[in-house]
C-alpha cells in the first residue's frame, strides 16, 4: 500500500504532466534499487481529450526493467501496469494498485529467478486522448511496435496489471473470444493457489496492445467502483487483501 498512497499523493499523473515525471523517477529508483536495469522509451502523444477534460501534445515515457544479462530473442514473459492517469484523478485504483503489483513482483524476484525471463514496463498514456483503440494506449503500442521480430517470437505471454485493489475475486481478461489460451493458463494458476477469479473479455487495458498485434496477453482487474476517473480515487478504496490476491497469481504464473 506504501506505492498506491506515494502516487496517489502527488495527484493525477496525466501522461505529459509534472507528476507524471515525477512518478517515472520515483519507480526508476525503486527499481534500480531492486538489482534491475532500466531504461526509458520515449513515446510522442498528440493532444487530445482525455474523460472530458482537454490535454496537450507532449512527450511521455514507458520505464523497462529487466535483469542484468537478459537476452530479448530468448523465450520470455512481460508484466506491465500503466503510470498514468486522467487529468482530474490521483489513480490510487486506476492506476497505482497496478503499479504497486508490479513493483512488489519485480521486488519478489530480486535475489531469485522465475520461470522464464521477465521484463517490467510501467506504461505511458495508457489513458485515452479521445475515442478509439487509436487514441489510447499510447505507451504499450510503441513497446510492441518497437520489438524486432526474434522478440516477437520469443514473448510467451503478457499480463497487464490494471485496477487489481477492488472486490474480493480478480478478474482475468482476454482481448478476444478467440484468444483464451493464456487467460486459461492464469485461472488455472489461480485455482491452484485458492485465489477466486472470473473469466471476462476486455480491450481497455495495455494487453490490448499485445494481442491486436498477434501476441498473447492477458488484463487481471476491471472491476468497477463508483470512484472510477474521479477525484475521489483515493487510496481508501485500495483494499490491501486483493492486491495480495493479484500479486499471488502473478507470481504463480511466473514460477510455473
Amino acid at each position: 500500500m506504501a506505492t498506491v498512497r506515494y502516487l496517489a499523493g502527488l495527484g493525477p499523473r496525466e501522461a505529459t504532466s509534472t507528476a507524471y515525471l515525477q512518478s517515472l523517477a520515483w519507480l526508476e529508483g525503486r527499481f534500480k534499487s531492486a538489482g534491475y536495469q532500466v531504461r526509458r522509451q520515449q513515446v510522442q502523444v498528440p493532444a487530445g481529450i482525455s474523460w472530458g477534460v482537454p490535454v496537450r501534445a507532449g512527450t511521455t515515457w514507458n520505464l523497462i526493467a529487466t535483469k542484468p544479462g537478459f537476452n530479448a530473442s530468448a523465450p520470455h514473459r512481460v508484466v506491465g501496469a500503466h503510470l498514468d492517469t486522467v487529468p482530474q484523478a490521483p489513480g490510487a485504483e486506476d492506476n497505482a494498485s497496478g503499479i504497486s503489483v508490479l513493483l512488489e513482483t519485480a521486488a519478489l524476484y530480486q535475489d531469485r529467478d522465475p520461470r522464464l525471463p521477465t521484463v517490467y514496463v510501467a506504461f505511458g498514456a495508457e489513458e485515452p486522448r479521445g475515442d478509439g483503440d487509436n487514441r489510447h494506449h499510447y505507451g504499450s503500442r510503441a513497446y510492441v511496435a518497437s520489438l524486432p521480430a526474434a522478440q516477437r517470437k520469443a514473448l510467451s505471454g503478457m499480463v497487464s496489471l490494471d485496477r487489481v485493489g477492488v472486490g474480493t475475486v480478480v478478474p482475468i481478461c482476454a482481448g478476444s473470444d478467440d484468444q483464451v489460451e493464456l487467460r486459461l493458463e492464469l485461472r488455472v494458476v489461480a485455482g491452484l493457489i485458492s485465489v477466486p477469479s472470473r473469466a471476462c473479455v476486455n480491450r481497455s487495458s495495455d494487453h490490448w496492445s499485445f494481442v491486436r498485434a498477434g501476441l498473447p496477453g492477458v488484463r487481471l482487474g476491471s472491476t468497477p467502483y463508483p470512484e472510477y476517473h474521479s477525484a475521489r480515487d483515493l487510496p481508501e478504496v485500495v483494499d490491501e487483501a486483493q492486491l495480495d490476491r493479484t500479486g499471488r497469481v502473478v507470481a504463480a504464473w511466473l514460477d510455473g
